[in-house]
């Protein structure tokens, strides 16, 4: 039997990316302190990081408290420590509690609103796209709208290519680690 290798991915340091990606490590720097190694991971495309942050940092019809409940959500269907990790974090700072942290990775809230919001974003991740109806009714009469229905797709699609950059190439985690639920 033919031994299957392993893929090693090693964090590209700011001498080894392109020199947009090089701007983008220092201001990256400046924000957080640091530089995340997932997206540094990204500066493996001269151009992907720019492209990736412009496309996180879009505006949104969702406030940032709704765009982490969807990021803990979509990360916990998809498997991603990393993201799990880097979004508790997150959440924390966005006003979320250890428990509500956990509840939504469990697509449960205490607001009727954020449940509706994370079991639609878990039932669109789990299938690809699609979901039961019963929960996109859901998510409207909770009074969430079409625009919001758009957001949420993109918002999805935006953490799913982060879990899954993540889950290929197991760069280490550079955040406190989040629970295995």
């Amino acid at each position: 039997m033919e031994e299957v290798k392993t893929l090693e991915f090693a964090v590209p340091t700011k001498d080894q990316v392109s020199t947009t990606n090089q701007a983008i490590f220092d201001n990256l720097n400046k924000a957080l302190g640091f530089v995340p190694n997932l997206y540094a991971t990204i500066g493996y495309s001269a151009n992907g990081l720019e492209r990736f942050l412009n496309y996180q940092n879009a505006k949104s019809s969702f406030t940032n408290k709704e765009k982490e409940a969807i990021n803990l959500i979509v990360s916990e269907v998809n498997g991603c420590v990393y993201c799990l990790s880097a979004h508790t974090v997150v959440g924390k700072m966005n006003g979320f509690t250890d428990a509500e942290i956990i509840g939504l990775r469990k697509a449960e809230s205490d607001s009727p609103k954020l449940e509706a919001l994370v079991i639609l974003a878990a039932d669109i991740t789990k299938n690809r796209g699609t979901a039961a109806p019963e929960n996109v009714q859901r998510f409207l009469e909770v009074g969430y709208t079409n625009e919001h229905l758009v957001d949420l797709i993109l918002q999805v699609s935006e953490k799913t290519a982060m879990n899954y950059l993540h889950n290929l190439t197991k760069v280490p985690v550079d955040f406190p680690e989040a629970i295995s639920l």
